[in-house]
């Protein structure tokens, strides 16, 4: 019998969030879907209207965590989203919001 080692690929991803993301409840319901996925890393509106996020965890618990961000909560409405893979990792403990 053959037993595989299942290795879990952490990586650390940047997002940025345009649309009608601020005022809406995206920070808090980020951090809510953050802690459900397992994931850390913190989150902040831009003085431009965007949002900006920081998360590492799981190659796919960051898949889904995308995912949601496409469409965030309700009431906010995602225009787009740029995002970026990165191996160098942060270490975060928790997930946070900033501003």
């Amino acid at each position: 019998m053959k037993i595989k080692n299942f290795v879990h690929m952490i990586k650390h991803i940047y997002i940025k969030i345009y649309g009608f993301v601020q005022g809406v409840s995206f920070r808090y319901s980020t951090k809510v879907q953050a802690e459900k996925l397992g994931i850390n890393g913190w989150i902040e509106n831009l003085p431009n209207g965007s949002v900006y996020i920081e998360v590492e965890g799981e190659e796919e618990k960051l898949k889904k965590f995308l995912g949601w961000c496409r469409r965030g909560p309700v009431l906010a409405r995602v225009e787009k989203i740029d995002f970026d893979f990165d191996s160098d990792l942060r270490h975060f403990q928790k997930f946070i919001i900033k501003k």
